[in-house]
C-alpha cells in the first residue's frame, strides 16, 4: 500500500518525547510514528529535481540542488560550512540580500551530547530544530552572537577544544552517556576567555553574550532497536529497499543495521509504501 510520492526533504521535527517526525513527500506530511515497526519499501523513481528552481538532474549537489543552482546560490557556498570564513563584509557573498535575513542575524553557539560532546551553531530560530538533526541527546545555548560571521569565530575556538563534528556511525549505536553540559561550559568559557574579549573588541561588546541560565534541553528519539554495526542504504545502488523500521535519530530511518540517512538523497523521487507482508505482520 502506497503511502506517499515525491521528492525527499529533510524530515520536520517537534520535539515531544520521543521527537515527532513527518517526512514531507509531494504535498504530504507523512507521519512515521504509525510506521515504526512496519514493513517499509522506499523505491527510487529514477528522478531528481532540484529542490530550488525544479529542473531535472542527473545528480544531486549538497543535498537536493542542480549543479547551476549549487553554484550560485549563496546558501551553496562553502561558507555555509565554514561560517568563520563569511565573506558578506568584503561584498563578494553570492546574494547579500539573502544573507542580511539568513546570516547577518543571531546565532546561538551550543554544546551538544550527540557521538559525545560536540560544539555547535545555529540562527536562534533554528533552535532545537538544529540538535534533533543531528542526534543530539542534550544541548546547551552557551553564547548568543550577532551573526553567522562571529558564530563561527566562536566555534573555532572551542574547536580547539571539543569536536565540532558528529560521529554518525557512534551517534546511532545508542543513547549517548550524560555529560555535565554546563559544567562543560564553564570550561570553555574560562579556557577561551581571551579569544572571546577579542572578537568582542572586533566587532563589539554586545556581539558576543553569555547565556548562564539557558536551559539545557533533553531528546528522546523513538528508537524500538539501535543498529550494532550501522551500514548506510544507497538509492544509487539500491533504488528499491525493504525493511522493517525499527528507529528514528537524527536524520536517519533506522532498518536493523542498515540506516537511511533522508538528507543525503534531498530531491530524489521516491515511493514509500508498506511493503508485501506487513499488514499481516503488524
Amino acid at each position: 500500500m502506497e503511502i506517499g510520492t515525491g521528492p525527499l526533504e529533510k524530515m520536520r521535527t517537534e520535539l515531544a518525547a520521543p521527537v515527532a517526525y513527518a517526512l514531507p513527500l509531494g504535498d504530504r506530511q507523512v507521519p512515521l510514528a504509525e510506521h515504526i515497526g512496519s514493513l517499509l519499501r522506499i523505491e527510487f523513481l529514477g528522478v531528481i529535481t532540484c529542490s530550488h528552481c525544479g529542473r531535472r538532474s542527473k545528480r544531486s549537489f549538497g543535498q537536493g540542488y542542480c549543479y547551476p543552482c549549487f553554484q550560485r546560490l549563496a546558501q551553496c557556498d562553502t561558507c555555509i560550512v565554514k561560517p568563520e570564513t563569511c565573506h558578506f563584509h568584503l561584498g563578494t557573498c553570492r546574494e547579500p540580500d539573502w544573507a542580511v535575513t539568513a546570516c547577518m542575524v543571531p546565532h546561538v553557539v551550543y554544546l551538544a551530547n550527540s557521538s559525545g560532546l560536540k560544539v555547535g551553531i545555529t540562527r536562534s530560530t533554528q533552535v532545537p530544530t538544529r540538535w534533533i538533526d543531528q542526534g543530539a541527546t542534550q544541548a546547551l545555548p552557551v553564547l548568543r552572537v550577532a551573526s553567522r560571521r562571529i558564530s563561527g569565530l566562536a566555534e573555532v575556538l572551542f574547536g580547539q577544544s571539543v569536536a565540532d563534528k558528529t560521529n554518525w556511525r557512534v551517534m546511532l549505536a545508542g543513547p549517548a552517556a550524560p555529560i555535565d553540559l554546563r559544567a562543560e561550559a564553564l570550561r570553555l568559557l574560562d579556557e577561551h576567555r581571551a579569544g572571546l574579549d577579542n572578537l568582542r573588541l572586533q566587532f563589539g561588546e554586545s556581539s558576543i553574550e553569555t547565556l548562564p541560565d539557558a536551559p539545557l534541553t533533553s531528546i528522546d528519539y523513538p528508537v524500538l532497536e539501535y543498529p550494532v554495526k550501522p551500514q548506510s542504504i544507497n538509492l544509487d545502488k539500491t533504488p528499491v529497499f525493504e525493511g522493517r523500521l525499527t528507529g528514528i535519530k537524527g536524520q536517519y530511518l533506522m532498518f536493523g543495521n542498515q540506516v537511511f540517512n533522508v538528507r543525503s538523497f534531498g530531491s530524489y523521487h521516491v515511493r514509500l509504501s508498506l511493503a508485501d507482508g506487513a499488514a499481516d505482520a503488524l
